[in-house]
């Protein structure tokens, strides 16, 4: 289970969001078989989704889903959240990966790598809102932070991290998304930079110090007392997020529609059954011949449509 604190900063100035993600980013790199880039990948963009969710989302019904779509070998990511606390996401190439980058650190840029950020928003009326922009860098912070102003118009600092184990666990995992509120002095602005560009990474300030310590320290000298910081939500000031799937038997099953009815049978005579695996989650389903020849015909059989 993960957790979420927001709040304001600086007499109002800063809107402050800030997620733990541990748990959510190993239960990804369980459920899908991650190796460790594709595990800082996936991890990045877990967290980003949930602090965009959080910063954007203006009902408890709305979803944000964001397609990370480079030209790198990892195939994505693509996430999901809402919230209501959940959040999921997959890559296409679980295992993908390229050399340590120069300085030592997994080349998640490499393994995304450049192409084009589709942000979808599922509003609580069921209409789709939808935009894209250029992937900058594919680390997924600067993408998301870039995406914030080209599309959103809100001037951010967003911080993702994730430190994996040798043995390719994830140790830590987080992020922090500093939003500058309308009217906020230049001097604020400046000294906020300031923090940023001469603190240690995210994963070493949450190792250190938690993650109310990391926005504390993030926040240092911004003209606010740090006990200050109004942090809403519920269950004692933190919001829990977790890993979570809308995936259902009955919707694995009911993907089995767009097969032919011989398809299916083939299905029965050869497996004895079908397995349907959800992208999202990795969870297989076994549907039973009985559940296969209860299904309607195919959108082409009823129309006739000699399949090609």
């Amino acid at each position: 289970m993960g957790r979420l604190i927001r709040g304001l900063a600086a007499e109002g100035n800063l809107r402050v969001l800030a997620v733990e993600s541990t748990d959510i980013v190993e239960e990804a790199r369980q459920r899908h078989g991650l190796s460790e880039t594709p595990t800082a990948a996936l991890g990045r963009a877990l967290t980003g989704v949930v602090l965009l969710t959080y910063l954007l989302s203006k009902t408890p019904k709305e979803r944000i889903t964001l397609q990370f779509q480079g030209d790198g070998p990892v195939g994505g990511p693509v996430v999901e959240a809402a919230p209501d606390g959940l959040v999921r996401g997959y890559v296409k190439n679980p295992t993908a990966e390229l050399p340590l980058r120069s300085d030592g650190k997994l080349d998640v840029g490499g393994v995304v790598g450049r192409g084009e950020l589709k942000v979808a928003r599922a509003l609580n009326s069921g209409d789709l809102y939808e935009s894209s922009i250029e992937l900058v860098s594919g680390e997924i912070a600067e993408d998301l932070a870039h995406y914030l102003w080209q599309s959103e118009q809100i001037p951010s600092a967003l911080l993702l991290g994730v430190r994996v184990h040798g043995g390719g666990e994830v140790q830590v995992a987080g992020g922090v998304v500093i939003q500058v509120m309308p009217g906020c002095p230049d001097a604020v602005i400046s000294r906020l930079e300031t923090n940023l560009a001469g603190r240690l990474s995210i994963t070493d300030l949450l190792l250190s110090e938690g993650l109310e310590g990391t926005v504390q320290t993030l926040l240092e000298g911004l003209a606010y007392d740090p006990t200050d910081l109004s942090v809403v939500g519920f269950h004692e000031g933190h919001i829990p997020v977790r890993f979570g799937c809308r995936c259902t038997r009955e919707r694995a099953t009911a993907s089995l529609v767009y097969f032919s009815s011989q398809e299916r049978e083939d299905m029965i005579t050869e497996d004895g059954g079908a397995e349907v695996v959800c992208h999202w989650c990795g969870h297989k389903y076994q549907i039973t011949p009985e559940e296969i020849r209860s299904l309607p015909l195919s959108e082409e059989e009823t129309r006739g449509i000699p399949k090609a």
